[in-house]
């Protein structure tokens, strides 16, 4: 499939980005730092991103999506977006992962990491440990780079995720509906109850 046309996005971070693949090249893209409102923000851009190509919705052959680790709010607004528009489109959604769009077209061994604020961060290797998202206290030992903190990854975020999701779409694996990909409690927590009255 080699002439798919994928749309990716994500709202993971202080951000809103998008970018539209068709086949191997790079149609549009987009990505606009905000600290919130990216719920009402993402549909616009996503519209703004295909009308820049000249497409609209039925030209697309799947969606990609970043799932995170990252802000749980942004996380739980791309994803749903991703399986609404799937689901009324009727094509695939790929969900991808933070670390993983970092680490595309990195050089081996090497360690994508996000900064999961109050002195954290969500880390996975690429050649080297940990192989599967983790949430560590402190970066590990300097055996192999570190994207996403001492180093820039080598694309865009939104195009990183829309090439993985090509690669699966053509191998045909694209894999389980999205799902958010959490590695600690949220930060909320639910309201106490209202104490009752006696009497």
């Amino acid at each position: 499939m080699t002439d798919a046309v994928i749309l990716a996005f994500d709202t993971s971070a202080a951000h809103c980005a998008a970018a539209l693949l068709r086949g191997d090249r790079v149609l549009a893209q987009s990505r606009e730092e905000m600290a919130k409102g990216q719920a009402e923000r993402l549909m616009p851009l996503l519209a703004e991103t295909l009308a820049a190509a000249g497409l609209d919705w039925p030209n697309l052959s799947a969606l990609a999506v970043g799932i995170g680790p990252g802000n749980f709010t942004g996380i739980r607004i791309s994803v749903a977006a991703a399986r609404g528009l799937a689901l009324s489109l009727g094509i695939p959604a790929i969900g991808v992962t933070a670390l993983d769009a970092l680490a595309e077209g990195g050089p081996r061994p090497m360690r994508a990491a996000i900064d999961a604020k109050r002195g954290n961060l969500y880390l996975q290797g690429y050649g080297c440990a940990p192989e599967a998202p983790v949430l560590v206290t402190e970066p590990p030992a300097a055996d192999a780079p570190l994207i996403g903190l001492d180093a820039a990854p080598a694309l865009p975020l939104a195009e990183a995720i829309a090439r993985i999701a090509a690669r699966r779409l053509a191998a045909g694996a694209p894999g389980p509906r999205p799902a958010p990909l959490y590695l600690r409690e949220a930060d909320a927590a639910p309201a106490a109850p209202a104490p009752q009255l006696i009497g």
